[in-house]
């Protein structure tokens, strides 16, 4: 494989993994963010997906994010009977966001991008080392 394909593959996959890092920010940064209302959902965990993508150009298969969609599990309950978004037992509805999940995605998530990013250093390392063989 010819080393510019290989860097643009590893730049997808970095592509990729920055969304996915931007999904994980915002789920962290509303894992306390309850509805207003009684009836009202906090928020939702948000999920993303990759999906490999031919580029025909290139004759690659590059990594694009796929679909963004929210996870369907349940919310946890706390007692809370004073704040605006209790139902009638007192209950308020919390995030489905936990964490220590969110915490490992955002690592996994880091040794990714360092792993795609190690190929473009050591693909750009071998080109130079081709060009000075050539000088």
């Amino acid at each position: 494989m010819d080393l510019l394909k290989t860097m643009s593959v590893s730049a997808s996959g970095m592509h990729a993994q920055g969304k996915r890092m931007q999904i994980i920010s915002e789920n962290l940064a509303n894992k306390d963010s309850v509805g207003k209302t009684a009836n009202e959902d906090p928020y939702r965990r948000k999920v993303l997906s990759f999906k490999n993508v031919l580029d025909r150009e290139n004759g690659v298969t590059k990594v694009q994010v796929g679909r963004i969609t929210e996870d369907k599990s349940e919310f946890d309950l706390k007692f809370e009977p004073s704040h605006p978004a209790a139902n009638e037992d007192g209950y308020i509805k919390l995030p489905n966001v936990n964490s220590l999940v969110e915490m490992m995605d955002m690592k996994e998530t880091q040794r990714s991008y360092q792993a795609n990013l190690g190929v473009i250093d050591a693909s750009k390392k071998m080109i130079m080392r081709t060009l000075d063989i050539l000088k």
